[in-house]
C-alpha cells in the first residue's frame, strides 16, 4: 500500500508562467498587471452573504446527512442512518441495492443470477499488490467489458492499491427542468468516488440507454492508454484519495441545478455596468477567492475529466475531485440550465494546462467555512456554444443564447444584488469552441450589469486582450451606456457588418464598430471620421 497508501515522490516540475496556461503567450503592450476596479474592492463570500436558515430537507432539497446533528468540525452522520433501497428512474441506482443484479457463469447458469454487490464486495475485499490485481477484480463484476478496458494508464501510475466502497442513500438525479439541490457530506462524497473509480455503478458503463443523456461516472477511460496527462491526471486524484483517507474531511456540499423559465428583454435593459477588475496573471480558483467562480461547461458537466481532457473545466474537476461526483446524478444541461456547486475543497497544486499539465503537490485549502459547513467556494458550471465558423457567434438567436445561459449562471432569484459576490471568470468558450475573446468578455460584463454583480476577469496572460476589454467597459462606463443600448449595437453589428460579408472575418471589429457608434451619436461630435475623434482608442481608429 505504499505508493497507494499515497506515498509520492517529488513530482514538482518547472514552474511554468501563468501567461503560458492557455499555450500561448501573449504579447505585452503594458506593464500593467491588471486594470480596472482593485481586487479587493470586490464583494466577496461571506462577507457580503446573509446568514442562511437552518439548513433542513425540503421537495426541492434532498439533504443526506442528520442536521440535528451538525457541528462545525464533527464528523457528520448519514441520514437516513440505514440504506434506503430505492431502484426507478427518478434516483441513482446504487451499487448496493438488493436490485442490483448480475448473471451467473455459464456453468451455473440454471441458477440465474447473483446478487451483483455481493460480487463487488468479495473483488475489493482482496489484497492488492499491483494494478493488475485492481483490473482483476473490477473486470469480476464487469465481465461484459474485458476485451474492451484497458488498464495501462493505471498500471504505469502505480503497483498497489486498494479502497473499499460503502453504503449509501439513494440520490435523485437532477433532470432537465428541474429546481432541485443535494447537499451531501465530503465524506459521503468520497465514499461514492471511491465507487466511481471502482467503477460499481450499475448500467453506468454505457450511455446508449438508461444513461446516455448523464456523463460518464466510472473511471475506467482513466485507467487506459499511454498518455503522460492521465498520469497527471491519477497523480492529482491519489492526492485527494490520500488526504481523505488520512483524515476525514467533516464538511458539507451542496449541489443545486437552476433551470429559468424567464429571462430579460435585453434589448430595453436600463442597467448601467458594474466594476471591472481585469488582470492578465492569476487564476480564477486563486485570485477569486470567495467570488462566484465560473466553470467553463460542458453540458455534459466535467467534460473529458473522465477521460482525455484537460483544460479549464478538467483541471478544476481535478484539483476540486468534489466536483465529480456532480456527474452521476446531472443530466445535460440544456441552454436554460447551469448547475452551481457550493462548498467543495481543493486538495492539489497544479502547473501548466493541456499537454503541459503537472500535479504540482499537496494544497491546503484555506478558504473558511460559512453557513452549513460549506467552504466559500462557489462554482457555477455554463456550456457555451460551439461554432464552426466565427461569424456565426454573432447571429441574434446565439448571442441570446449566450447571454441567457450567462444569466442562468450569474442570477440567484430572490437574492439582493448587495448580497451577491462578483463573478470570477475569463475567457468562457474560446479556444477549440471558436468563442471570440472580446465578444465573450462583453456578453459576460453585460449579464453580470443586469444581474448586479461586479466582475474579476482573468485573461490568463493576454495582455492584449486585458488592455481592449478594459478600454470598453470605461468608455461605455464614461458615457453611461446601458445594456440595453449594447445589445442594439450587437444586433446592428451583424446585420450590418458580418450578415453581409463574405469572408470568414469581418471587417471592422466589433469593438471598432461600437466606439465608432457611440461616438456617432453624440451630438458634440461632427466629424464622421474615427480617426479624428479623440474618445475613440488608437487601436480601434
Amino acid at each position: 500500500m505504499e505508493q497507494l497508501g499515497f506515498s509520492f515522490p517529488s513530482l514538482m516540475t518547472k514552474e511554468e508562467k501563468p501567461y503560458e496556461r492557455d499555450g500561448r503567450k501573449g504579447s505585452v503592450h503594458t506593464s500593467a498587471k491588471w486594470l480596472g476596479t482593485p481586487l479587493e474592492e470586490l464583494k466577496r463570500m461571506p462577507q457580503c452573504s446573509p446568514p442562511l436558515s437552518h439548513l433542513r430537507a425540503t421537495d426541492n432539497h434532498t439533504v443526506m446527512i442528520r442536521t440535528d446533528l451538525l457541528r462545525e468540525g464533527e464528523v457528520l452522520v448519514p441520514y437516513p442512518t440505514r440504506f434506503k433501497d430505492t431502484w426507478d428512474e427518478a434516483n441513482v441506482k446504487m451499487p448496493c441495492s438488493e436490485k442490483n443484479l448480475f448473471p451467473l457463469e455459464n456453468e451455473v447458469r440454471a441458477r440465474g443470477v447473483q446478487s451483483r454487490w455481493e460480487l463487488i464486495q468479495k473483488a475489493l475485499k482482496t489484497e492488492f499488490k499491483s494494478a493488475y490485481d485492481i483490473k482483476g477484480a473490477i473486470l469480476k463484476y464487469n465481465m461484459a467489458h474485458t476485451k474492451r478496458w484497458d488498464f495501462s494508464a493505471l498500471n504505469a501510475f502505480c503497483n498497489k492499491v486498494g479502497r473499499k466502497a460503502h453504503r449509501r442513500f439513494p440520490i435523485p438525479l437532477l433532470k432537465q427542468k428541474m429546481n432541485h439541490s443535494i447537499t451531501m457530506s465530503q465524506e459521503q462524497i468520497a465514499c461514492l468516488l471511491a465507487n466511481a473509480f471502482f467503477c460499481t455503478f450499475p448500467r453506468r458503463n454505457s450511455r446508449k440507454q438508461e444513461y446516455a443523456n448523464y456523463p460518464d461516472i466510472h473511471l475506467f477511460r482513466l485507467f487506459e492508454g499511454s498518455s503522460p496527462k492521465k498520469i497527471e491526471k491519477l497523480k492529482t486524484l491519489f492526492c485527494y484519495f490520500r488526504r481523505v483517507t488520512e483524515k476525514q474531511p467533516t464538511g458539507l456540499v451542496t449541489f443545486t441545478r437552476q433551470s429559468l423559465t424567464r429571462f430579460p428583454e435585453w434589448e430595453s435593459s436600463a442597467k448601467q455596468l458594474t466594476k471591472l477588475h481585469i488582470t492578465c496573471e492569476g487564476t480564477i480558483e486563486d485570485q477569486g477567492y470567495g467570488m462566484l467562480q465560473v466553470d467553463f461547461a460542458n453540458r455534459m458537466v466535467g467534460g473529458g475529466v473522465t477521460g482525455n481532457g484537460l483544460v479549464q473545466e478538467e483541471i478544476r474537476f481535478m484539483i476540486n475531485p468534489e466536483l465529480i461526483v456532480a456527474r452521476l446524478f446531472t443530466e445535460a444541461m440544456d441552454n436554460n440550465e447551469c448547475l452551481v456547486v457550493t462548498g467543495t475543497e481543493q486538495y492539489s497544486k497544479y502547473t501548466g494546462y493541456a499537454e503541459s499539465y503537472r500535479w504540482a503537490g499537496n494544497h491546503k485549502d484555506e478558504i473558511p467555512r460559512y453557513d452549513w459547513q460549506r467552504k466559500c467556494t462557489e462554482i457555477v458550471a455554463i456550456d457555451a456554444l460551439k461554432f464552426k465558423n466565427f461569424l456565426d457567434q454573432f447571429q441574434p438567436e446565439k448571442i441570446n443564447r449566450e447571454l441567457n445561459k450567462a444569466y442562468c449562471g450569474f442570477v440567484r432569484p430572490g437574492v439582493r444584488s448587495d448580497n451577491l459576490p462578483a463573478v470570477a471568470t475569463g475567457n468562457w468558450g474560446c479556444g477549440v469552441f471558436l468563442g471570440d475573446s472580446r465578444l465573450k468578455a462583453l456578453l459576460q460584463i453585460l449579464v453580470a450589469a443586469e444581474v448586479g454583480r461586479d466582475v474579476a476577469y482573468f485573461t490568463f496572460g493576454d495582455a492584449d486582450l486585458m488592455r481592449d476589454v478594459h478600454k470598453m467597459h470605461s468608455f461605455l462606463t464614461e458615457r453611461n451606456v446601458t445594456v440595453g443600448t449594447v445589445y442594439r449595437l450587437l444586433m446592428q453589428y451583424y446585420s450590418t457588418v458580418c450578415e453581409p460579408c463574405s469572408s470568414s472575418r469581418p471587417d471592422v471589429s466589433l469593438y471598432a464598430f461600437i466606439y465608432d457608434c457611440v461616438c456617432s451619436s453624440a451630438a458634440s461630435l461632427d466629424s464622421d471620421s474615427a480617426a479624428a475623434r479623440p474618445d475613440v482608442p488608437a487601436d480601434f481608429r
